[in-house]
């Protein structure tokens, strides 16, 4: 730290209790002034000599004894001024310096009332020293927060900005002085591997980009703010490490904040804290994480800042939302809602998303002018937030409070997007079924008809066909890719779409599969929850299908030949399923069946004549 020694005489200043103040010496005092509530009694020759303000003073009340109550500085202040005065030791510092010029200028202690007075000296120690200095300049300027409107009066508020912004903006080649940088730092600045040295000699550190950012969240709010508008208006200092220096910030002065919690009870302070962070956001695209940003956002909601903020930072947000993780997008639903998490917050920021996606699809620039993404990275976007939302929705699914139809709408959102794999959105799904096993029948086959199960990997089928949660037209389509993917693999094929006659099978069934005539409640027994020993028996006549024989799949129409056996095969057993359930029913009911219980389908009729005429089944079921 810098210091200026003023004076030579010895410091005769003594104390008589806290609130008076005197000098030692064999002539008596006579003059008596009062600051604030310490008492000094001095001597007016040394004092009128060099201070203005108390001549007019002393000469206007023609008194022995004055007040100066509003002083900057106080009695401190005026106790420097006043050794200063008597020719002793005063040492200045940058905790005292700005008090001291503050004082003197109270006291109209110019160079006109006599050479080489308290203002000059002070003002060639401030050039000379403190705003060369990085961490006097910080010090000082904190100091000038209980000196308004002095401080500003003077400018040296506005020199200490200007001081502290041109070096945070010079080149980091031409740092030479301490600062502090508690982070991870480079193995070049920690004088560790190779790159320290090169040819045995040792190379001069570097300096890291951001070596300013933690001495400035020394400084209060109002402060801070300044101090980072000053140096964006420099114009020197890249955005990312503005957007570095914010989330530094944040995370000094806002506690819990990496946690996603506030733990305070100083809410409008926070509040006005997060407000002038989403302010002072630089606009540059990815200039900032999307991880703090959305930290922001769940602090702006629970302290519930100013709509217009919060509806900016969410667009900032959607722009980057593939960077998010699913942990980012937790936030805690507000009090009083029945739900765990604010599932609406997350549905604006994936349709902000989307919407801007189709913008960037049809624009060549956006909005900050840069050169628009290819279709490539586009793609690759889109597939991270879908991956991203599938993961949200298996987390928000074990909230017991969730309707399915903020479930449904969220994964339509997405719908459009490339997923190459649905195991993601499966999981979600599995864990929403668990969690919510009271949901009817019809919930069940919406929620299902979100997945396509000739999407799911090897491993998500053989958990989905040991799944009991899932609906009877669900394993099925399961269990049919499967035994398609083993036919095909062996061939070097790919797995192919549900053929026309199999989809026949499976009444509304998911993406653009066909309904069948099948009756009322043979629909519901398609949605209902098959057992163990349905699964085996679907699986193991599955396994002897193969898509029908060779000869099938290699005549001239050899593939519809084989859809159409597949479909026999399928069809008959499914029926013979769903028949032997209805008939069980109607005896558990012990009468018998109404008359759309009884009314005849290609399904049931099929059911009975599989052994005996497998070419008439085979005609009816394509009919």
């Amino acid at each position: 730290m810098k210091f200026m020694k003023l004076g030579s005489k010895p410091d005769s200043f003594q104390a008589e209790g806290d609130n008076i103040r005197y000098v030692a010496t064999e002539l008596a005092t006579d003059l008596a002034i009062n600051v604030g509530d310490v008492k000094f009694y001095l001597h007016k020759f040394p004092l009128l000599s060099k201070s203005a303000r108390l001549q007019k003073l002393v000469n206007e009340e023609s008194a022995d004894e004055i007040q100066i109550g509003d002083i900057p500085g106080g009695p401190a202040a005026f106790e420097v001024c006043a050794k200063f005065c008597y020719g002793m030791t005063v040492t200045l510092n940058a905790y005292n310096v700005v008090a001291a010029r503050c004082a003197s200028e109270y006291l109209e202690m110019y160079e006109t009332v006599e050479k080489g007075n308290l203002i000059y000296k002070i003002e060639v120690f401030l050039n000379s020293s403190i705003f060369r200095s990085w961490k006097d300049s910080i010090i000082v300027l904190q100091t000038t927060r209980s000196l308004h409107p002095w401080s500003d009066e003077l400018k040296v508020v506005s020199r200490c900005l200007d001081s502290i912004a041109l070096k945070a903006s010079i080149d980091t080649s031409k740092v030479e002085w301490s600062y502090t940088y508690n982070r991870k730092k480079l193995p070049s600045e920690n004088g560790s591997g190779d790159e320290a040295h090169w040819n045995g000699v040792r190379k001069q550190q570097m300096v890291p980009k951001d070596w300013w950012v933690e001495d400035l969240c020394e400084l209060q709010m109002d402060l801070y703010k300044r101090v980072i508008t000053t140096i964006k208006a420099k114009g020197s200092v890249p955005s990312k490490v503005i957007g570095e220096a914010l989330q530094a910030y944040a995370l000094r002065r806002l506690p819990g904040f990496s946690k996603g919690v506030i733990q305070s009870n100083d809410i409008a302070k926070h509040r006005a804290l997060v407000e002038m962070i989403m302010r002072l956001l630089p606009l540059e695209k990815g200039s900032v994480p999307c991880g703090f940003m959305l930290r922001l956002l769940r602090a702006a909601v629970l302290l519930e800042c100013a709509e217009m903020e919060r509806n900016n930072l969410m667009g900032r947000i959607s722009l980057q939302l593939d960077e998010a993780s699913v942990g980012d997008l937790l936030f805690r639903a507000p009090p009083g809602e029945p739900t765990m998490y604010d599932v609406e917050t997350v549905e604006r920021l994936v349709e902000e998303f989307a919407m801007h996606q189709r913008s960037d699809e049809i624009s060549r620039v956006d909005e900050f002018g840069e050169e628009i993404k290819s279709p490539l990275r586009l793609s690759e976007s889109k597939a991270r937030v879908v991956k991203l939302v599938d993961g949200y929705l298996a987390e928000i699914s074990r909230d017991p409070n969730l309707p399915l139809a903020k479930f449904v709408n969220l994964a339509n959102m997405v719908s459009g997007f490339p997923r190459p794999t649905h195991d993601g959105l499966y999981r979600a799904i599995d864990m929403y079924l668990k969690e919510h096993s009271e949901i009817t029948k019809s919930e069940r086959k919406k929620i299902c008809k979100l997945m396509d199960c000739s999407k799911l990997s090897a491993e998500a089928c053989m958990h989905a066909v040991q799944n009991e949660r899932l609906p009877l037209r669900v394993v099925v389509q399961v269990l049919f890719f499967e035994q398609a993917r083993a036919s095909t693999s062996s061939a070097g094929g790919t797995t192919p779409p549900l053929p026309g006659p199999i989809g026949s099978l499976l009444p509304g069934g998911s993406h653009g599969s066909s309904r069948s005539a099948a009756t009322t409640n043979t629909e519901d027994d398609w949605d209902g929850v098959p057992t163990q020993e349905e699964i085996r028996a679907l699986k193991g006549q599955l396994a002897t299908l193969r898509l029908g024989g060779p000869s099938e799949r290699n005549g001239p129409d050899g593939q519809g030949r084989g859809d159409r056996a597949a479909a026999n095969k399928v069809k008959g057993l499914l029926a013979s399923k769903i028949f032997s359930r209805l008939w069980s029913s109607k005896d558990r009911q012990g009468g018998e069946l109404s008359s759309s219980d009884t009314s005849e389908s290609p399904g049931s009729a099929n059911a009975g004549e599989t052994k005996s005429t497998p070419s008439r089944s085979r005609r009816h079921s394509v009919s």
